[in-house]
This record gives structure tokens, sequence and C-alpha cells, in this order.
């Protein structure tokens, strides 16, 4: 198998797109996709600074990289879960990437935000684990880009994992959740920052490789409470569909991007006002995030007495 660009030796094929590359010439499509993606769907101007969610894992370091390399203003925002082991190995992994290459890296304690680590807000308010912490995430990674003075928030979510979310929410119709899926999520509110997913079109084994070849160290494992989530049930199915027929996921992603999200983008409209508690924007007199603090304040006051929360 050769290379299409150069005719040496291929180190990755790339069934998608009916081609192959050496390891050089990779590194490079992955750098020239991504920042092709960014300017297409006008992600964001190389002026602006950027706040980088990072979480250890292969997908958000090698989009960091690409920023870096490409001469982007970026800070990483790593937020410590209390996942015990898992949590202090990719935050361990985060530290040595920016180090190595002078970043900046902000920590964020979740227990400082919300009283507790995220297995003590599951067992605290019976919750899903994943649900808490999805809603944590969201809502510490906004508060901290607007305390910070970003604009943007870029995220890396890839395309299997987007794929595979817009399967889940087709297969049950949550109009909700089909308006709010896209690469570009607009500041709808002076208290959100755009939030943008600049390798949603690269694979999961894409950023693998690329990390891989840009020697990039991240944490292999995934996290404990991912076990069993529906999301990784998509994920196979999805895969049997690509290896039948290469390019499906891009097809079912972006057809519906094109084609369907406006409809339901329509019908969607939401009003938002702000917390009267925290500030930051909502549909409700008081946000999901200081109702989920209160319930873990709560909860913890009941079995082991008061718990502070930082919201």
């Amino acid at each position: 198998m050769k290379c299409r660009k150069c005719g040496e030796s291929a180190v990755i094929e790339l069934r998608r797109h009916n081609t192959a590359y050496c390891a050089d010439d990779f590194v490079a499509f992955f750098r020239h996709y991504t920042v092709e993606t960014i300017r297409k769907w006008k992600m964001f101007e190389k002026e602006e600074p950027i706040l980088v969610a990072v979480s250890g894992g292969k997908d958000s370091l090698a989009l960091w990289d690409v920023l870096t390399l490409e001469g982007y203003r970026t800070t990483g925002l790593y937020l410590d879960l209390g996942i015990d082991e898992y949590s202090k190995g990719s935050r361990a992994k985060c530290e040595a990437f920016a180090s190595e290459r002078g970043a900046k890296l902000e920590v964020i304690p979740v227990i400082e935000e919300v009283g507790a680590s995220i297995p003590e807000v599951q067992i605290a308010t019976r919750r899903p684990t994943c649900s808490a912490c999805g809603l944590s995430k969201r809502y510490l990674t906004n508060q901290a880009a607007l305390a910070r003075g970003f604009a943007v928030v870029a995220t890396g979510h890839n395309l299997d994992d987007e794929a595979a979310t817009l399967f889940g929410s087709v297969l049950r119709w949550q109009e909700e959740a089909l308006s709010r899926q896209s690469p570009v999520l607009p500041a709808s509110s002076p208290k959100l920052a755009r939030r943008v997913k600049p390798l949603f079109r690269l694979t999961e084994l894409e950023t693998a490789a690329y990390s891989f070849l840009r020697g990039i160290d991240y944490i292999v494992e995934e996290c404990p409470f991912s076990k069993g989530a529906t999301s990784l049930h998509y994920k196979e199915v999805l895969n049997r569909l690509e290896a039948h027929a290469p390019g499906t996921k891009h097809a079912f992603l972006l057809g519906y991007l094109d084609r369907i999200r406006p409809a339901f983008k329509r019908g969607q409209e939401v009003t938002l006002r702000e917390c009267i508690r925290c500030g930051q924007a909502t549909t409700s007199e008081l946000c999901a995030f200081c109702r989920l603090v209160d319930e873990v304040s709560h909860k913890s006051h009941t079995i082991s007495g008061p718990v502070s929360a930082g919201a």
C-alpha cells in the first residue's frame, strides 16, 4: 500500500476517502482537514483566544496539538472529576502535554464547585453518573470561559461521537436534542460561550493515529463509569455499517446537518433567562446546575453533615 501523496509506504488506509498516507502526509492531512473544518463552519477566527476543553484522551489532546501547531491562541481547561485513579492519570497527561509545549492549562476540581466528586454526586443523588457529569462539565466549562474572557470553547468530539449521538436521538425522535446537535452552537445569550467541535469530521481511528504519530501521550483507559453506556452500543452498530460501506457515518451526520437540522432548529426556539442564584443562562428560575448543587448539599447534610458548594 502506497501513500497517495508521495508514493512511499503508507502507514494508514482511509477507506472512506479511498486513499492511504505515509506518516508525514497523514499528519498534514489531519491538520489541513481540521483547519478547513474551522474555516468552512466559521468556528472562530485566527486571532480569537480559544479555551480547549481537555480530558487527557486522544481526541482533545490531538485538537489542542493541531491548534497549537497552526498558531491559534489556546488555553487548555481540565475539569478534575475526582474519579480516583482515572482522574489522577488523565490530569497528569494534560499537565505533561501543557508542560512539554509551554502551553497554559487551567485546572478546576469539580468537588470545589459542586461540593462533591462525581462518584459522590452519583451516590448522593442517585442520578445516572453520566448525566450528572455531563451537566457539571457543560456548566463549569461555560463558567470558566466567561470568567476568563473566552468567547469560544473547543471540544474534541469526533465523527464517531457525533454520529452515535445523532443515531440515539433519531431512534427516540428526541426533537430538542436533534435541534441542538451541531458542530457550532452559537452564543444565544451573553451568558453563554460559543461551543465548537473542529474534529467532528474526523473519525476516532484517525484521531488515535494522529496522536500516535505525533507522540502524544494520552490516557488509554476509558472512564470507569462509561462501561455499558448506550452510546457505546450505538458506536458498535455504526462501526459494522461503516465496515460494510465506508463513509456511512460521514454521510449520516453531514446529511442530517445539511438537510434536516434546519427544520428542527426552526421549531425549537427557546427563551433564556438568568439563573437567580448564579446568573448563568437557563430556561427556568434556578438553573439545573444550581439544583444539582442543592440536591448534593441536602443529601450530604442528611447523611454526614453540611457540604459546601461553589455555585
